[in-house]
This record gives structure tokens, sequence and C-alpha cells, in this order.
């Protein structure tokens, strides 16, 4: 009987380590888990670089449109190679004493200069804040797609013409749901600062550079949640179709993740480092 017993706890203590053995092992091969149990890992790492590439390239889009809208000096005489929104896109305006409603329709589909696809509408309305020297705008998207994944939600921006540096910038809150086509999904709740630091006031899309700062909330199809917040200003170069420089950290349960956008080169490679380990990511590469 002894023995056997014996056997037993032996049998029992060898459970215990093989399964300690196994929990560090996956842990230490590129996987964080939370308090919750879930896993921060190469694919929540992926998913984060593509809502940060898809909701700055959305923005552009917008920003492009209100700043071309109501700088029209600027804009005169600008070739169309030269503008960002491309031909394709039919905009049409309502004007009032109190608001100014535009719709941006790019149909069944538009390639914007920076390579990227979009179809449907983008809804916009505004008005002037002239105690403060600033406008207020509300977006609405309309059965729109960016690169296959559909967008729903709001954004609102708040836009002033000079910040303390003299640059034009935007704080910018989104409410928004990017949707894939394997139906996966996420809730993208944030505010964001965008400083417009170059190319201000040329006319051209091709010369201007942002800096971006901010901190969200991004919550899962199957409720989980974490936050991503901007650590080092991300730059976006118009020119580039991915966001060229920054970091953003991504946090669930007291475990951590690190995006590095890169040195200021315009490719689609984004480092995560996961538990100490780097890891690739190639934006241009995702399929889902």
């Amino acid at each position: 009987m002894k023995t056997k017993n014996l056997k037993l706890f032996k049998n029992g203590i060898f459970s215990i380590f093989l399964s300690t053995f196994l929990l560090i092992s996956c842990q230490s091969d590129g996987t964080d888990i939370d308090e919750n149990g879930f896993q921060l890992d190469e694919a929540s790492a992926t998913e984060q670089a593509e809502i940060d590439n898809i909701s700055e390239s959305v923005v552009a889009i917008i920003e492009d449109v209100y700043y071309n809208e109501e700088n029209q000096t600027a804009a005169k005489g600008v070739d169309d190679k030269n503008k960002f929104i491309p031909e394709c896109a039919i905009i049409t305006k309502e004007i009032t004493n109190k608001t100014k409603k535009i719709t941006i329709d790019f149909g069944d589909g538009c390639v914007t200069r920076n390579e990227n696809i979009v179809s449907g509408k983008i809804n916009m309305e505004y008005n002037y804040i002239i105690s403060e020297l600033s406008v207020s705008i509300d977006y609405a998207f309309d059965n729109f797609y960016f690169n296959r994944k559909k967008i729903e939600g709001t954004i609102n921006k708040i836009r002033i013409r000079f910040n303390e540096n003299g640059n034009p910038e935007a704080t910018i809150n989104k409410n928004i749901k990017i949707i894939w086509e394997d139906e996966t999904f996420v809730t993208v709740d944030e505010e964001r600062i965008r400083e417009w630091i170059q190319g201000v006031g040329s006319g051209a899309w091709g010369d201007n550079v942002f800096l971006i700062t901010g901190k969200g909330t991004i919550t899962r199809k199957d409720g989980i949640t974490r936050t991503a917040t901007i650590i080092e200003p991300l730059r976006r170069e118009m020119s580039c179709r991915f966001i060229v420089s920054g970091n953003t950290k991504i946090e669930s349960g007291g475990k951590s993740i690190m995006l590095d956008y890169g040195n200021g080169e315009c490719d689609d490679l984004v480092i995560a480092t996961i538990n100490g380990k780097e890891v690739e990511i190639h934006l241009s590469k995702i399929k889902r």
C-alpha cells in the first residue's frame, strides 16, 4: 500500500512539474499570458499593428479632404496627380448658414495615391468654434471598406490652426469597429493627437508628415480588452503606405508587448517584443 501511495505521489509531482515546464516553455516561445488566460502573442501584436495602420490611413483621408476644402487657394492649381484623394472619389457638399456637410463617395473601389484600396462612403459634418479658433468635425462611415476591412462607427476631430509649435493639430476621438473578412472584429475607443509637422501649405500630399500620440482601448470579438499607448510618437509620411517610426505599447492584465515601427524607412516591417523575444511582422503579408 505504501509503495502504491508513493508511486501515486511521485506521479502527481511529475505531472505538476510537466505542466509548469510546458507553461514556462510556452511563455518563453514568444507568448505572454495575462491573469485571465488571454495570450499576448504574435497574433495580438499583428492585430494591433494593423489597427494602427488602418486607423491612421483613414484619418489621413479625412484630414486631406478637410484641408483641401478649407484651403482652396492652396489647392487651386495643384495638378490632380499631386492631390491625395484620387479622381475616382466623388465629393458632394451641402452648405447652410451653420454647418457644412460633405460626402466622399469612393464607389465600388478607389486606389489612393499611396496604393490603399477604399470603397463606400465617408460622411462629414462640421461647425466652427469661433471663440476657440477651432473647428469640430464629425465623421461617419457608410458601407466603407479599407483594404477589404469594413470600418463602422464615428470619429470626432477638433482641429486647431496652430499649436504651441506653430503647427496645425487635431485631437481625434475614435469610436470605430474594424471587421476583417473572416468576421473577426475589434472596437477601438481612443483619443489621439495628430500634429502636422511638414508640408503645411504646399498643396501637394507627398511632402506631408504627421506625428501622432495618444492612448486607447481595444475590445476584441470575444470581449477581451487591452490598452494601446503610444510611447514614442508615430511618424506618418503621406508618401508611404505605412507608419515609418514610433512605438506602441500593448497592455492586458499586467502583461505587455512593445511594437517598434522602425527608424524612418518606408517599409511594412514592425518589430514586436514579446516576453523578451523579437518577432518580425510584415503588414503587407497579413491575410485573414
